[in-house]
């Protein structure tokens, strides 16, 4: 096929494929997307998790994680400008790749939106429990599902004005408490008993490596899961109103202000009170102000995390949905979750996600401490992804150099950066083998990974199973 046949086919596959589906994301809706899809569980719940192993030196992972993220996400920008169809990097994958690669991207996408999901059920019904101590956890997520499943089953936009919301009141609420924080340091107001705030509690309680170069290794397993769903925006392309200009910015914007608030938040948390000092039972947000002796300030914060836990559920949801959609427009998904409503919604998967969440309500019953077991099969699945989607650019450029074509967004510091990120999101992988938390989910994602090898062993491989041209390498010159 020449290069004008596969400009065609994938012209042709990008408009089969967005035809049922509406593009009503304007760019205010994709940059809030981008920004909360990442910004939640992670940060609000999973980040004591963080800091209980790792202490202060979890700052320097958030960097360093951050770093390659941002890597992931030019890499994913870069071909999402070139190629904004449903399905996204899992399409990429089948294209420079081969339909396996994007059976593969695709589904474990899927899987680790639905182990995030559940995650995120897991925090809201803890957060609950900030009110409610003796309340059931049921109650809440059958609450919390009637309301995804209504935001979801209507028009895109839909989504979109419930994200732009649900991130403004985390972010404000977050820079709030970073300002806050500062204020309280220069006051001299102590958040913990018999201990005053003071930036040295980054270094006074076992130094900034309390746990050793072991601690810090260990806490990967949790950053890496809190910049999960960031992969979002490549999702949401494919509904993008103006791809070429909404794309570009949010891929560039969002992970340095995500990175931000990561840091700057955790380490006014820590400047405040000692990082020994957080338990976990409760947000460590909420932990800083009832230690305040300001009942109301905790009220009003156990609300914001509770808004940016829905945010993640709705925006998992999304995303697992719209990506299925994807795999079933080239018969790697049941056909069934291909139809769409008059809406421009495809319903099915969004019921299949609600019955992931009725999991989570199982989850909760059964384990009570169960999100960091989640958080590290979530974060292999994330890594997987991220792995396929580097893979799948480093392809692409090939494929651009061979054809002597340009990229209208060009990936920085290539070749060796986007290597250099590969590396090290091989190397989290390797390190789940040397703690005893996050080795069940290795063995679990290596079962994931055969179950995988096995379904697309008995799936159609002709050319009907790949619509209008998808195995082509469509380059734009």
């Amino acid at each position: 096929m020449n290069n004008t046949q596969g400009s065609r086919a994938s012209n042709q596959l990008a408009e089969n494929q967005s035809s049922q589906l509406h593009r009503g994301l304007s760019l205010r809706h994709i940059l809030f997307i981008a920004l909360g899809s990442a910004i939640g569980t992670g940060l609000f719940y999973g980040s004591a998790s963080a800091i209980s192993l790792a202490g202060p030196s979890v700052l320097l992972a958030y960097v360093i994680g951050g770093a390659a993220v941002f890597m992931v996400m030019r890499a994913m920008g870069e071909m999402a400008l070139a190629h904004p169809v449903a399905g996204a990097f899992s399409e990429y994958a089948t294209q420079y790749l081969g339909r396996w690669a994007g059976f593969v991207t695709g589904w474990s996408y899927a899987f680790e939106m639905a182990l995030v999901a559940v995650a995120d059920v897991t925090a809201f019904s803890v957060y609950m429990k900030f009110w409610f101590p003796h309340s059931p956890s049921w109650v809440w997520i059958a609450i919390v599902l009637l309301l995804i499943l209504s935001i979801n089953l209507v028009q895109v936009k839909a989504f979109g004005e419930s994200e732009f919301w649900f991130t403004l009141i985390k972010v404000a609420a977050i820079i709030a408490m970073i300002v806050g924080g500062i204020l309280l340091m220069i006051f001299g107001v102590n958040a913990h008993a018999g201990e005053p705030s003071s930036i040295s509690n980054l270094w006074n309680h076992g130094g900034f490596f309390p746990n050793g170069l072991g601690g810090f290794i260990a806490c990967f397993t949790v950053v890496m899961f809190a910049f999960g769903g960031i992969e979002t925006i490549g999702i949401a392309a494919g509904e993008a109103e103006n791809p070429k200009v909404s794309i570009p910015k949010a891929v560039n914007t969002t992970p340095v202000r995500i990175l931000l608030f990561y840091v700057l938040a955790l380490a006014v948390i820590m400047t405040l009170m000692p990082w020994n000092s957080i338990d976990g039972e409760t947000s460590p947000f909420v932990q800083i102000f009832s230690s305040l002796g300001i009942p109301a300030a905790a009220h009003v914060l156990n609300f914001v995390v509770l808004t940016a836990a829905i945010s993640a559920i709705n925006a998992d949801v999304y995303g697992a949905g719209r990506m299925l959609y994807g795999l079933a427009t080239r018969r790697l998904a049941p056909k069934s979750f291909a139809k769409t409503d008059r809406r421009g919604a495809p319903f099915m998967t969004v019921v299949c996600m609600g019955l992931v969440l009725v999991i989570g309500v199982v989850v909760n019953f059964l384990f009570e401490d169960a999100f960091l077991v989640i958080a590290s099969l979530a974060t292999f699945a994330t890594i997987l992804v991220w792995v396929m989607i580097l893979v799948s650019h480093i392809a692409f450029k090939r494929q651009l150099a061979r054809e002597g074509a340009t990229s209208d967004f060009p990936t920085p510091g290539w070749p060796w950066a986007s290597y250099i990120a590969l590396a090290f999101m091989l190397a989290i992988v390797v390190q789940f083998a040397f703690f005893e938390d996050t080795r069940l989910a290795l063995l679990v994602g290596a079962a994931w990974c055969v179950l995988l090898a096995i379904i697309y062993k008995f799936m159609p491989h002709d050319d009907a199973a790949a619509p209008n041209g998808a195995a082509a390498r469509p380059l734009n010159k």
